[in-house]
């Protein structure tokens, strides 16, 4: 199994985090633009890294995720840079941190839906879309040439075991959370149960843990022991 990790704050600090692993392991790094996220990627340098992948983010005021509620301005900037490029990509498909940019932009919403849609179809790498794990065939929820993840974060919702494991048969599954994001959600997954979710999913292929500024001893004691 790979045991990837999302990073939304790539700092420095954070970034010294990848020295811990020592497994197979997978990179979803956060960043403004391409070429932020290139400069990030040349600080890693690990041979268990398998991929490194771009997850761009925009301002706060522009919806600071991927939805048919972000700024038009800022969805064409992100896709431009990538016109030509193959570099992996996730796009993180929420809605705007601030949810009443859902009604300012609401007149947006299929302008927005077919711009995102589109570069989906016509982008030439590998891309990835990061989901609400209740997402099925909506406006956030494309099913194209994309990888989908499934955000089962058990810190913020009770799944059973059967819903993880029929989740997984569809998508990649993230995990967590392990340390708070741009949100501020205080509830952080135990060791424990991390374990045991890692052990109901150890046939997979891989799973995304959010976030890699969280890896601690702990953690890694907990992966060690029931992933490999």
């Amino acid at each position: 199994m790979i045991i990837s990790f999302f990073e939304e704050f790539p700092t420095k600090e954070n970034l010294k985090k990848v020295n811990l692993i020592k497994f197979p392991s997978k990179l979803y790094f956060a960043a403004p633009s391409m070429k932020t996220f290139l400069d990030i990627k040349k600080k890693v340098s690990n041979k268990n890294i398998k991929e490194v992948v771009y997850w761009p983010t925009l301002k706060k005021q522009e919806g600071y995720w991927i939805s048919p509620f972000s700024s038009t301005k800022a969805l064409v900037r992100i896709f431009s840079e990538l016109k030509t490029k193959k570099i992996p990509v996730m796009l993180d498909l929420e809605f705007p941190i601030n949810r009443l940019h859902i009604l300012k932009r609401i007149f947006l919403f299929h302008k927005n839906k077919k711009m995102i849609f589109d570069f989906i179809k016509s982008y030439r790498g590998k891309i990835y879309t990061a989901e609400y794990f209740y997402s099925r065939k909506g406006f956030l929820s494309p099913t194209l040439k994309n990888k989908r993840i499934k955000m089962l974060y058990c810190s913020f919702h009770h799944f059973s075991n059967k819903f993880i494991k029929e989740t997984a048969k569809k998508a990649i599954i993230g995990l967590g959370i392990i340390t708070e994001g741009i949100d501020h959600h205080h509830l952080i997954l135990p060791p424990q149960r991390l374990k045991s979710e890692l052990e109901l999913l150890k046939k997979e292929e891989e799973v995304i843990i959010f976030r890699l500024g969280g890896l601690n001893k702990k953690y890694l004691k907990v992966i060690q022991e029931s992933a490999f």
